[in-house]
C-alpha cells in the first residue's frame, strides 16, 4: 500500500476524509510505504497532531525531514530509506544550515579526544562529582562510573562517605580541589548538606552537568546573577515538564518544541532524554541522537551519562558537542550488550564504544 496522502507542505493534521484513509491503511495487513513522510506526521517537528499514517518504510527525497527522525514522527516512520535527488550541491551552493543533524559515526569520531604524549590528568580533564547520598549511594558510583570510562583523567567525588565508590573505583579522589567540569544531582537527595553540594558546583567557573535531583533544586543553587560557565542540563520528559510548569505528555507529544524552550528560558544547553534525545543550545542546530534504545530506560542509566558528558565537558568539548557525543556514544555502547542490560554494564561497555567509533572503517 503506498501512502502518498499528503506531501511536505501538509501541517495541522489529517482532514476527515484523509484520517479515515489513515485508519484504513492501519486496519489492512498490506506492507505500507510512505512517500516522503507518512501523512499526518508533521515534517518540521515530527508531531502527530490527530491520525496519522504508520508506515513499515519511508522512502524520502534529498535529505531527511526532522519529523522522520523525531517522536512521535519517527516511529510512525518506520524503515527509513533516502533517495538522492541531486540537492547537495544546491544546498551548499545556497549555504543552507540544517535546523536539525543528526550526527554519525565519523562525526562523533572527530570530537572525541585523544591524549598525546604530553597529556596528565590535568590536561586529559578532571570532572568533579557531585551525587548520591545515604538513600541513593549507587548513583554516585555510576556517576563516577561514566566519569572515568569517558576519558576523564581524573574524578574528585565530593559526597557522604565515599566507601561505595571508592570500593568500586579506588582510583577516585576523594574531596574538594582543582576540577575542569563538574557533573552535579543524580541521587542528590534535598538534605541540605545536598543543596550546599550543588551550589558549590555552580559556583565554581567550569562547566557543569545539572542531572536529576540537581534539576529539581536548579533555582535555589544557581549564584546570584547566573553563572557565566557553561551549563548543561539533561532532563527527562517528566522533569522538562517541571521546569516548563506544563505536562509530561504535551513534552513527549511536543519534544522539539520543549526543548528548544528550555533553552530560551534557561540560556542552558538542554538535553531532552526519551524516545528521541535532542540536544540544544543558544546557537546551531538541534542534534538528534541516532544510537538510543528502548533498553536505555533503566535505573542509573542517566547517571552514567550526566558522568560521561562531564568527562567531555573537563576535555574541552563545547557543551553542544559534549552532550551530543556523550549520548551518541552511551546509546552506542548500550547497543554492545545483549539485552536485558543494567545502567552499570553501560557503563562498561563505553570502552568498546569509544573504541568502535575510533576503529578505521566505513561509518
Amino acid at each position: 500500500m503506498l501512502d502518498g496522502i499528503v506531501g511536505i507542505g501538509g501541517r495541522g493534521g489529517l482532514r476527515p476524509a484523509a484520517a479515515e484513509l489513515a485508519g484504513l491503511a492501519g486496519a489492512g495487513r498490506a506492507a505500507v510505504v510512505a512517500v516522503d513522510l507518512p501523512s499526518g506526521v508533521d515534517p518540521d517537528t515530527g508531531e502527530v497532531p490527530g491520525a496519522a499514517v504508520r508506515a513499515d518504510v519511508t522512502v524520502t527525497f534529498g535529505t531527511h525531514k526532522p519529523g522522520l527522525l523525531i517522536d512521535p514522527g519517527r516511529e510512525y516512520a518506520g524503515v527509513l530509506r533516502p533517495v538522492d535527488i541531486g540537492l547537495g550541491p544546491e544546498l551548499d551552493r545556497l549555504g543552507a544550515q540544517p535546523d536539525v543533524v543528526a550526527l554519525q559515526h565519523r562525526d562523533v569520531a572527530a570530537l572525541l579526544p585523544v591524549p598525546t604524549a604530553e597529556s596528565d590528568k590535568y590536561r586529559r580533564g578532571v570532572v568533579g562529582v557531585a551525587a548520591g547520598s545515604g538513600r541513593y549511594p549507587g548513583a554516585a558510583v555510576l556517576a563516577v562510573a561514566g566519569a572515568l570510562r569517558g576519558g576523564a583523567g581524573a574524578v574528585r567525588y565530593v559526597g557522604p562517605p565515599g566507601e561505595a565508590v571508592l570500593a568500586r573505583y579506588p582510583e577516585t579522589l576523594i574531596g574538594r580541589g582543582r576540577v575542569q567540569a563538574w557533573v552535579a544531582g543524580p541521587g542528590l537527595g534535598d538534605a541540605a548538606e545536598a543543596r550546599e553540594r550543588l551550589a558549590h558546583a555552580l559556583r565554581a567557573d567550569v562547566p557543569a552537568v545539572v542531572d536529576a535531583d540537581g534539576l529539581r533544586l536548579l533555582d535555589e543553587a544557581l549564584p546570584p546573577g547566573g553563572r557565566s560557565a557553561p551549563l548543561v542540563l539533561t532532563p527527562h520528559a517528566g522533569e522538562a515538564a517541571a521546569l516548563l510548569g506544563s505536562e509530561r505528555a504535551t513534552v513527549e507529544a511536543r519534544r522539539l518544541a520543549s526543548v528548544r524552550e528550555l533553552v530560551r528560558r534557561t540560556g542552558a544547553t538542554v538535553l531532552l532524554k526519551g524516545s528521541t534525545t535532542l540536544i540544544a543550545g543558544p546557537r546551531g542546530p538541534v542534534y538528534v541522537n541516532p544510537t538510543g534504545t528502548g533498553w536505555l530506560a533503566t535505573a542509573g542509566s542517566g547517571d552514567v551519562l550526566a558522568g560521561l558528558i562531564g568527562s567531555l565537558l573537563a576535555a574541552g568539548l563545547a557543551p553542544g558537542d559534549a552532550a551530543a557525543a556523550g549520548a551518541y556514544l552511551h546509546g552506542l555502547a548500550a547497543r554492545t550488550l545483549t539485552p536485558p542490560y543494567t545502567a552499570s554494564e553501560v557503563a562498561g561497555a563505553l570502552p568498546a564504544a569509544w573504541h568502535r567509533l575510533r576503529a578505521p572503517g566505513p561509518s
